[in-house]
């Protein structure tokens, strides 16, 4: 905890950048994560202490100097305002969030290494960020990794762990990855699981399904004999 004198020396989110002003290496870095965000609205919509970020700076007082930020592809935290004070945030500073460091850290590998799996697994790890997401679909075998990858801090380390999707119980929450087509594009996407290990759909594929279900409602009735547009009122 720092104390009220540090945290007073401290610049404000309204002093800091948003980011580091380095531009993504291709769209997924944006696109994805943000699935991830919109999906999360919907099954979080009723609780208001957690945040999600994409592409935002965090920054800490763990690192050389407060005011260079780490950049995740996104994060999460848990225990914050969803809107801090009511309005949007610039970039997220753990000493104007009561400490709080995000929970859980995701990192697409771009064309050019970033630094994922030894500069900025480093970063996390002294900031104290529990969970640690690598997702490398692409350049996997150049980097000697595996596409998903998902870090436990656990004694001060990060350990790999084993499971697809991953259960991240402190978290409440299941992440994974699946093919499926968004956008009318077939491609891989990141997903959240509950805690029996069943996807969440997004609200454009709950509708799909209620479609198809009821689809499949009025071949029965047909079968019956019963015209589905002409039931009974009663």
């Amino acid at each position: 905890m720092l104390s009220p004198d540090l945290k007073n020396a401290l610049p404000t989110t309204d002093e800091l950048p948003c980011s580091d002003d380095t531009p993504v290496d291709n769209e997924d870095q944006n696109f994805l994560p943000n699935i991830l965000l919109f999906l999360l609205n919907s099954i979080w919509a009723n609780r208001m202490d957690w945040y999600f970020g994409v592409d935002m700076g965090v920054y800490h007082t763990t690192g050389v100097n407060p005011t260079v930020p780490v950049v995740p592809d996104a994060f999460l935290s848990v225990g914050v305002e969803r809107k801090k004070g009511g309005k949007s945030r610039k970039s997220y500073a753990v000493w104007e969030e009561n400490g709080i460091v995000p929970i859980f850290t995701l990192e697409m590998v771009s064309h050019t290494p970033g630094g994922e799996y030894d500069d900025k697994l480093d970063i996390y790890r002294k900031l104290g960020v529990l969970y640690y997401v690598v997702y490398n679909p692409e350049f996997w075998r150049r980097d000697q990794h595996q596409p998903f990858e998902v870090y436990k801090l656990i004694d001060g380390n990060y350990q790999l762990q084993i499971g697809k999707p991953y259960l991240m119980l402190e978290v409440g929450l299941g992440i994974g990855r699946r093919q499926a087509v968004i956008a009318g594009i077939q491609q891989e996407f990141l997903c959240w699981y509950d805690q029996q290990g069943n996807r969440y759909l997004a609200d454009a594929e709950q509708a799909q399904q209620e479609r198809l279900r009821a689809e499949q409602l009025a071949q029965y009735l047909r079968s019956l004999g019963v015209d589905p547009n002409n039931l009974p009122s009663n």
